[in-house]
């Protein structure tokens, strides 16, 4: 990346477009743009969750997810451009792996709750979902590469295993749904 942002308001966006990393300009309501966006916020999202006392282990697979979020922008934001490989996607995977084993078997659905920490790794697993199905959707009309999108998908793994690890890790437990709770007397 050659260019640096020295020069934040430049007026070039007024109209309603944007550029994109390739010199195209696009509206800012496009489908790219759009996915780009939701990248943006789930890595957003994702700072909010560093802002937590986190475990090491954590902070550092984290941080490396936020590094490769930038990459995934940047992928989006140059068409046809790979910037994810499969190594980062089973990077996920083995973090998954790795987490996962430090947790009892579900048994039951659980509620996204129990720490501050925990609500927002879930808060973080939803936007995830939410920024994948952005990208599914724009990779049906335009080129987007396979790595991109399994690696949301992944994190979206990671991100709720992380939710179960980080209310262990403070003492509290899964937080569990029961069915008809408040159904009342039947």
């Amino acid at each position: 990346m050659g260019n640096r942002l020295s020069k934040i308001v430049t007026r070039t966006g007024d109209a309603g477009t944007t550029g994109l990393g390739d010199g195209t300009r696009v509206a800012k309501d496009s489908l790219r743009i759009e996915a780009i966006g939701q990248v943006d916020e789930l890595n957003s999202t994702l700072g909010l969750l560093l802002t937590e006392a986190l475990p090491d282990d954590v902070r550092q697979a984290l941080t490396g997810v936020q590094h490769d979020l930038f990459d995934l922008g940047g992928e989006l934001c140059i068409p046809g451009m790979n910037m994810i490989s499969d190594a980062q996607v089973g990077r996920l995977e083995d973090l998954v792996g790795q987490f996962n084993d430090e947790l009892s078997p579900l048994k039951d659905f659980i509620l996204p709750g129990g720490t501050r920490a925990a609500a927002v790794a879930h808060l973080a697993r939803t936007v995830c979902r939410r920024a994948e199905r952005y990208v599914v959707r724009l990779a049906a009309s335009e080129q987007v590469s396979d790595p991109a999108r399994k690696y949301l998908n992944r994190l979206s793994d990671l991100m709720f295993v992380l939710g179960r690890v980080l209310n262990k890790v403070a003492g509290s437990g899964d937080v569990l749904w029961v069915q008809g709770k408040n159904r009342g007397g039947d």
